[in-house]
């Protein structure tokens, strides 16, 4: 893939029936802050409205909020969706309160990151930089 340079494309979504979006919010603006653009896609969403949304905006991150425990149910149909589609060279991320135990278990399904809370936001932005340059082969813009 030839190198080319422009701002990675992120979008943020709560998955499952999960009620809360401030972190998601929070999130969102430090990632526009750090130059990246963002589309929010709101509360409960489920992976196929994720994955459309992030095909009908050709985005470089799938980046998912999620506290209602139901990580290890609900990401895994989200990995999956992304297979159907074709989205492999997209980047996916999971923020939430999710317990360490289950991290290599999401990353073994294929997602890219985990970020707990107490997570920096310059960590966050600094992580989705790197995985989206090496899975897109992209020279981000800085």
């Amino acid at each position: 893939m030839m190198s080319q340079e422009r701002r990675i494309k992120v979008l943020v979504a709560k998955l499952g029936l999960d009620g809360h979006d401030r972190g998601a919010k929070v999130i969102a603006r430090a990632l526009k802050d750090a130059g990246m653009e963002v589309v929010y896609t709101g509360l409960r969403q489920t992976p196929e409205q994720i994955v459309k949304a992030a095909l009908q905006e050709d985005v470089d991150v799938i980046g998912v909020s999620i506290l209602s425990g139901a990580h290890l149910e609900l990401v895994p149909l989200v990995v999956q969706q992304m297979k159907e589609k074709g989205l492999n060279d997209v980047v996916l991320v999971v923020g939430g309160v999710i317990p360490p135990q289950d991290i290599p278990k999401l990353k073994e399904i294929g997602v890219d990151e985990v970020f707990l809370p107490g997570s920096s936001l310059k960590e966050i932005t600094e992580k989705i930089t790197k995985a989206v340059a090496a899975k897109r082969g992209l020279k981000i813009a800085s």
